[in-house]
């Protein structure tokens, strides 16, 4: 199947307009299959000429242009040749597609808990085809009406107001115009909770079998949603322009969500069937804001190609961080944003991958994938950040009001966007521009400074590039000044140069830690000077102020990564200080972070065992500090779940005896413990599908695939193995599971001989994941199928090799550069870092 071409796109743009899409499908004619017929009118500037339609069709019944016959059997690489146009031409396609289990296309999900089937659209990147004929390319918009055929006990709902006219049979309101990637139809025996606000009628969609679990969760939900579009309002100056507003969490779902305009599609694990955290609840408030954000930025304007993509997300970004910590209760976003997205951005900045925010080539669709990531996301929306603070917020805002307002439903660039910023705030920003969108890296920040008998003397903030590009960037970022956990001064400063001096600290007294970046406003790597270094031990756990705590944690983290700080001491600080964390971002995060990069990983095989007995003793404390039915009480056994090696507190827990009171008749937490022990041989199959009985659900279906692949015995790989590479049809999220079991507990029991001879066919496989899982998840798959445990430089050669191979997907390489830069970090750091001497293990 080729990707289209932007040379191709941008032909057909340049001779044809869309005048209007007419869509029936039948979804009721069984599992497998549904029907598809597509109607467009379209005009064309140069009669005569020619151009192409995309179809991904099982089978084509009828292709008609101008109510002249298409040969079906002429479609060939998912294109319908249109010849001899018209100035106005109407092209008419009847045929048969397929329904997906990958998450794209028109994805059908079976609930085990009931058996009931969902189906949800999803035609972004480029798979709008395989639901309906299109002329698929953002730049093309127009407006759709939509008809539904469904079976009668299934609601319906697409981006326009869905009206049930007969037992069965749905009509959809006309759309206002509308890039094809945006087309979504929802359907099957979803639940739901409506509302109404503003005059904006709100939906939110759930499988039946979680309808309990909305019931008890639509007040947040809705609060949320109704708080974002008040800000929003309030902002762009421009009402919503979509009509309703319906939420659907869906199965199966690749992304965190997707901005179909009035309809979005968010991943169902947002609705919590069980315990869960303040963290997780900000995380879904922030991605309800960030597809809103979406309505107007990226929906009512769209980008022209897809090499603008990183503008669409970046916005959406820094406008739900910006809005979750201004207008909901979840004050403490932008800590959460420093410590989760931003360190998801750093890795992938500091990696070979790394690319600048904008101006990568997207020759094609698909290349535009593989620069969906941290940068797009999490630098991309520091840079807005930046932006912001660069020209002055209020013409920031007049900037964004101005470019929504000139390009509304239509299609703009970058150039338009910084264009409207410039013309609001009066100032160039071409060398800015340069420095923080088109040109890639991390620098690094410290602080250089004299003192004399504990007087600071000078004192200078040094930005250093860590890639080859000369390019200068700007930094607008706070120094502050550290004693007892309290800050005796902030100092803003604005670095245009290499140096820049702080004279606001000079003549001050020397205080225990000196932080730059205090704030987290600037993207760059904080690198502690020796004596703020030192300071940390009693400096971290004392401070006041969340972001204080989160500008050391980014210099820990960062110092790791980059080879310059010894892991073990990352652990030991993290054994110390975790316990006593009060900010539920910086507390929920880090025990995930360390717990996955830094056992086995990035602190040496040898030290693992105490590293990680450290964890475990570090959640057993917390849970002695906090309420056993709080939050926190969940976070640390969640950290002693998934860390300890004691054998009878985990056979426990999995009997659901003795468990905090936050975890107590959870099931999501049994299952965590459950995997451990499958990791660790403490169980067996049996024991699994025991336990599956007992939770019949998606989530304990999921969870039991996960720990029988982490079974460390030969016949638990082999059957992981036939799941994964074999005639088995397991959907993107099975498929996920599976992966993500094979190689858990590597170098923690005496299977790892077992595993290390799977590792040379595991790269040789790669080729066949897209086939299989399809694209977008097969990026996903590499991620949670690499056996990241197995740091060994014959690992690191034979991924090597797989990058080269010439059949492995784009996607598929990007995702092993990635894993192995993770490799290669952790190699460096046992180089520069060798093991020690056994250590006595910290669990008893």
């Amino acid at each position: 199947m080729g990707s289209l071409l932007r040379t191709d796109a941008r032909a057909r743009a340049e001779l044809i307009d869309v005048t209007s899409y007419d869509i029936a499908l039948d979804l009721d004619r069984g599992s497998d299959e549904f029907g598809s017929e597509t109607t467009i009118a379209f005009s064309c500037r140069e009669p005569g000429a020619s151009t192409f339609l995309d179809l991904d069709a099982v089978s084509i019944e009828s292709i008609t242009l101008n109510d002249t016959a298409i040969d079906p059997a002429s479609v060939a690489d998912r294109r319908v040749q249109l010849t001899a146009l018209r100035e106005d031409n109407v092209v008419r396609v009847v045929s048969t597609m397929r329904y997906r289990r990958d998450g794209e296309g028109l994805h059908r999900a079976v609930d085990p808990a009931d058996g009931q089937h969902y189906i949800y659209g999803m035609s972004f990147l480029n798979a709008g085809p395989s639901i309906f004929a299109c002329f698929d390319q953002p730049d093309l918009k127009a407006p759709y009406d939509v008809r539904v055929r469904a079976p009668q006990d299934w609601v319906v709902a697409g981006n326009g107001a869905a009206e049930q006219t007969a037992p069965g049979e749905w009509t959809l309101a006309t759309t206002p115009p509308m890039s094809t990637y945006f087309v979504t139809i929802c359907a099957g025996p979803y639940a739901v909770e409506r509302d109404e606000h503003d005059g904006i009628p709100l939906g939110i969609y759930v499988r039946a079998s979680l309808a309990e679990q909305l019931a008890e969760q639509r007040d947040d939900l809705f609060e949320v949603t109704k708080q974002s579009f008040d800000y929003y309002h309030s902002l762009f100056g421009i009402r919503y322009p979509w009509g309703k507003y319906d939420q659907f969490f869906v199965p199966e779902f690749n992304a965190g969500a997707m901005e179909n305009p009035a309809c979005v599609t968010l991943r169902d694990q947002y609705i919590f069937r069980g315990a869960h955290t303040r963290t997780q609840l900000l995380s879904r408030a922030n991605t309800i804001s960030h597809e809103m954000a979406h309505m107007w930025f990226g929906d009512l304007v769209t980008m022209q190609w897809w090499d603008d993509l990183w503008l669409n997300e970046s916005f959406a970004e820094y406008m739900a961080q910006r809005t979750t910590a201004e207008a909901t209760r979840y004050t403490e976003a932008w800590v959460d944003f420093g410590i989760s997205r931003k360190t998801w951005g750093y890795a992938v900045d500091r990696s070979p991958s790394t690319h600048p925010v904008a101006g990568a080539p997207a020759p094609d669709a698909e290349s535009a994938l593989t620069n969906f990531d941290g940068i797009s996301y999490a630098k991309g929306a520091s840079a807005l950040r930046q932006l912001a603070a660069y020209v002055g917020d209020d013409a920031f805002v007049l900037g964004v009001r101005k470019h929504l307002s000139d390009h509304s439903f239509g299609n703009a660039t970058m150039a338009d966007f910084l264009g409207a910023v410039e013309a609001a705030s009066g100032r160039s920003l071409e060398e800015w521009t340069h420095g923080w969108l088109r040109s890639s890296g991390v620098d690094d920040v410290r602080l250089d400074v004299d003192d004399d008998n504990g007087t600071i003397t000078r004192a200078e903030l040094v930005v250093e590039p860590t890639t080859d590009d000369p390019t200068h960037r700007s930094h607008v970022l706070d120094v502050a000044a550290v004693t007892d956990g309290a800050v005796s001064r902030a100092v803003p400063v604005h670095a245009d140069g290499n140096r820049t001096p702080v004279t606001e600290l000079v003549g001050q007294p020397r205080p225990a830690l000196l932080l730059p970046n205090s704030s987290d406003l600037t993207w760059a790597t904080t690198v502690l000077d020796e004596k703020s270094l030192a300071s940390i031990d009693t400096e971290l756990p004392a401070a006041k102020d969340p972001l204080i705590r989160l500008g050391v944690w980014a210099a820990l983290l960062g110092g790791a990564d980059t080879g310059r700080i010894d892991p073990r001491r990352v652990v030991e600080v993290f054994a110390a200080s975790w316990p006593h964390e009060e900010t539920a971002s910086l507390s929920d995060t880090l025990s995930r972070l360390v717990r996955n990069l830094y056992p086995y990983r990035l602190v040496p095989q040898q030290d693992s065992a105490h590293s990680q007995a450290l964890l475990a003793d570090a959640g057993r404390q917390r849970l002695e500090v906090v309420e056993d039915a709080s939050p926190a009480a969940l976070t640390a056994a969640r950290l002693i779940a998934t860390t300890s090696t004691d054998a009878e507190l985990l056979a426990r827990w999995a009997a659901d005896d003795g468990r905090p009171q936050a975890a107590a008749g959870d099931k999501d937490f049994g299952w965590s413990v459950i995997t451990r022990q499958a990791e660790l041989g403490l169980i067996d199959a049996a024991a699994i599908a025991a336990a599956a009985e007992r939770d019949d659900s998606m989530s304990g279906h999921l969870s039991q695939l996960e720990a029988r692949a982490a079974l460390p015995t030969e016949e638990s790989k082999a059957w992981a193995w036939e799941q994964l590479y074999g005639e088995s049809e397991l959907s993107n999220y099975e498929g996920l599971a599976v992966a993500g079991g094979f190689f858990a507990g590597y170098g923690e029991t005496d299977a790892t001989d077992l595993m290390r001879a799977h590792i040379d066919r595991f790269f040789a496989q790669l080729p066949s994941v897209p086939d299989k899982f399809g694209d977008m998840a097969a990026e996903k798959f590499v991620g949670a199928a690499f056996p990241h445990r197995a740091t060994e430089p014959s690992v690191a050669a034979a991924a090597r090799r797989a990058i080269e191979a010439p059949d492995n997907s784009a996607g598929v390489r990007r995702a092993l550069v990635d894993s192995l830069d993770r490799l290669d970090r952790a190699l460096l750091a046992h180089e520069r870092f060798p093991t020690t001497a056994a250590r006595p293990s910290a669990e008893g």
